[in-house]
C-alpha cells in the first residue's frame, strides 16, 4: 500500500523517489549465545528466523518491532510501508480506548477512566464538511456529535493554539530580524523558516541538518501548543494529572503523527505525550463507514469551551488571512511591517515565480526592499528554496515552508474527491471554503492575551518558552554498502 506520508520523508538528497532505506528494516533480535563454531540463520516458510548453533540446536528469533521514534531517530527515509506507524497513534487504538473507558464506567469504575479530550483542526473539518456537502459550522457541531457518541468528554476547536502558534511566530520573527540586523552577514538569524509543518521539518533534520535547522522557527506547531493546553493548563484547571487525560487530535496530515511521537513532546517523568492520538480526515471517513454512518447523520452538539468560565453563544469557525495552511506568511508580514517600519496598512501583492506554488511579497520602501517573505509549498520548491540559501543567494527574510503541493488543505490525509473532479479541482474548494470564513486576527484573542499572563507568566518567561517553543535534532547520517548509491 503506498504511503500517506508527505512525499518529503519519502525522499533522500535530489531523487524523486527512492525505495525504504535498508537502515529503517530491523527484521531480527539476536540475543547472542557464546559458540566456538558461529552461527547461521535460516527463514522458515511461515517466515520466522531461526538461529542454527549446531545441527542438533535450533534457536527461534524475536521480531523487532519498529516504532515511530525508531523512524525519527534513523538517518534513512521514511518507510513506505503503513505498518510502520505504531499502535497508539492509530484509529484502532483510539476506538479500544473509548471502549475501555466505557467498560471502566460500566463496573463502576470511572475514576480510574481517563478524561478523553479530542481537539479539530480546520482543514479536515473542511475536508469532511465538503465530503458531506455540509456548512463548516454544522460539520464541526457534528464531529463533536460523533466523538461524544464514542465516549468523549471534551471536543475543542483549536482556534486557541493557532492564535498562540501566530503570535509566537511574530514575536519571534522581529526577535529574529533585529538580531540580524546587529549581527550583520554572519547571524543565522534569517531567513526564519516555518516549523508547523513535521514532514518538512522531519526532511531538514535527515537531510540538512545544522545547516538549515538554525533557521527553522522555534514556535511549536498548534498542533503541539494545544497538546501543552490540554495537558498542562485544562488538566489542571479541572484537577486531573497529564498522565489522566487522553487527548486525541484531528488532522489533515498522517505527518502530524509522527511530530506528536517525537521524545521533545514526551513527559518521561508522568510517561504521557502532549499529543496521544492523530487521527486524520481519511481514517475519520472510514471509521464512519466501517460502522455504517454518515457524518450528516450525526447529532449536532456545541463545540466545549472549558477556558473560562463564560461560555460563548453560538461558537462559530473562523480563519485568518491568507494561505489555508493558517497564514504565517501574511501574518508576520503585516506584523513586522507594523512593529518594524511603522507601516499599518502595507500591500500584501504576491507574485508567482517558477509555480504557483512559490510565491513571494515585498514590503519596498523609495526602492529599498525592507521586508521579503515567500510561501514554498510542495517538495521541488522546499529543494530550490534549500539550495539556494546552501548558496547564500537566498534573500527571504521568512518563509512560509509546507510540504505539501498547495499547503495544509491539500494535507495527504484529506478526504479524497468523491465526484471525479481532481485533486487540484478539491482544494480550489477547499481554499474557497476556508476563504469564505470569518477573518480573525490572533491579536484580538483575549482569551490568548488573558492566558498569556494567567497560565505562563507573561510572553517572556521560561514557561511560555518551556510550553511554545521546541528544539531540533539533527540526525547523523549513516552510510553502509547497503545505501551507497553506484
Amino acid at each position: 500500500m503506498a504511503s500517506r506520508f508527505s512525499g518529503v520523508l519519502q525522499l533522500t538528497d535530489l531523487d524523486d523517489f527512492i525505495a525504504p532505506s535498508q537502515e529503517c528494516i530491523k527484521p531480527v533480535k539476536i540475543d547472542k549465545i557464546d559458540s566456538g563454531t558461529g552461527a547461521k540463520i535460516k527463514i522458515q516458510d511461515d517466515g520466522s528466523y531461526i538461529q542454527v548453533q549446531e545441527v542438533w540446536l535450533l534457536q527461534t528469533l524475536k521480531k523487532v518491532e519498529i516504532s515511530l521514534s525508531d523512524c525519527l531517530a534513523c538517518s534513512g527515509c521514511i518507510t513506505s510501508a503503513e505498518s510502520v506507524l505504531i499502535t497508539q497513534q492509530s484509529q484502532e487504538q483510539m476506538i479500544h480506548v473509548f471502549e475501555e473507558k466505557k467498560q471502566l464506567v460500566q463496573d463502576g469504575k470511572s475514576d480510574m477512566a481517563k478524561l478523553i479530550v479530542v481537539s479539530l483542526s480546520i482543514q479536515p473539518i473542511l475536508s469532511l464538511a465538503v465530503r458531506y456537502n455540509l456548512s463548516p459550522d454544522e460539520t464541526a457541531l457534528k464531529l463533536a456529535g460523533y466523538f461524544r457518541m464514542l465516549g468523549a468528554d471534551l471536543v475543542l476547536d483549536m482556534m486557541v493554539a493557532d492564535d498562540f502558534a501566530l503570535l509566537e511566530s511574530q514575536r519571534e520573527f522581529v526577535e529574529r530580524y533585529r538580531a540580524a540586523a546587529e549581527g550583520g552577514n554572519k547571524s543565522k538569524s534569517l531567513p526564519m523558516l516555518a516549523s508547523s509543518c513535521p514532514g518538512w521539518v522531519c526532511y531538514a533534520e535527515k537531510s540538512h541538518g545544522n545547516l538549515i535547522l538554525p533557521y527553522i522557527s522555534t514556535t511549536k506547531s498548534p498542533q503541539q501548543i494545544m497538546g501543552s493546553l490540554v495537558k498542562y493548563h485544562l488538566a489542571h484547571q479541572l484537577g486531573k494529572t497529564p498522565d489522566s487525560v487522553y487527548h486525541v487530535t484531528l488532522m489533515p496530515c498522517y505527518d502530524k503523527k509522527l511530530e506528536a511521537s517525537r521524545e521533545d513532546f514526551f513527559n518521561q517523568q508522568l510517561q504521557t505525550r502532549d499529543v496521544d492520538c492523530v487521527i486524520t480526515a481519511i481514517e475519520l471517513e472510514q471509521l464512519l463507514q466501517s460502522d455504517g454512518h454518515s457524518l450528516a447523520m450525526m447529532d449536532s452538539v456545541p463545540l466545549d469551551f472549558p477556558w473560562s468560565k463564560t461560555q460563548p453563544s453560538g461558537l462559530t469557525l473562523v480563519s485568518h488571512q491568507g494561505s489555508g495552511s493558517g497564514g504565517y506568511a501574511d501574518l508576520i508580514f503585516l506584523h513586522a511591517a507594523k512593529e518594524l517600519f511603522g507601516n499599518s496598512h502595507p500591500e500584501l501583492q504576491y507574485k508567482s515565480l517558477r509555480n504557483p506554488d512559490f510565491r513571494e511579497v515585498m514590503l519596498e520602501e523609495n526602492g529599498k526592499v525592507l521586508l521579503q517573505f515567500a510561501i514554498a509549498n510542495g517538495f521541488r520548491n522546499i529543494q530550490n528554496l534549500v539550495q539556494k540559501m546552501k548558496r547564500g543567494k537566498s534573500n527571504y527574510h521568512y518563509v512560509e515552508v509546507m510540504a505539501c503541493p498547495s499547503g495544509c488543505l491539500n494535507g495527504g490525509a484529506q478526504v479524497r474527491p468523491q465526484d471525479g473532479s481532481s485533486p487540484r479541482e478539491l482544494t480550489v474548494k477547499l481554499e474557497t471554503l476556508y476563504q469564505s470564513l470569518q477573518k480573525h486576527m490572533p491579536e484580538e484573542n483575549h482569551l490568548v492575551q488573558e492566558l498569556y499572563n494567567t497560565w505562563l507568566g507573561g510572553s517572556h518567561s521560561d514557561k511560555c518558552s518551556a510550553m511554545l517553543h521546541t528544539k531540533y535534532h539533527a540526525v547523523e547520517k549513516m552510510t553502509t554498502a547497503l545505501n551507497i548509491k553506484w
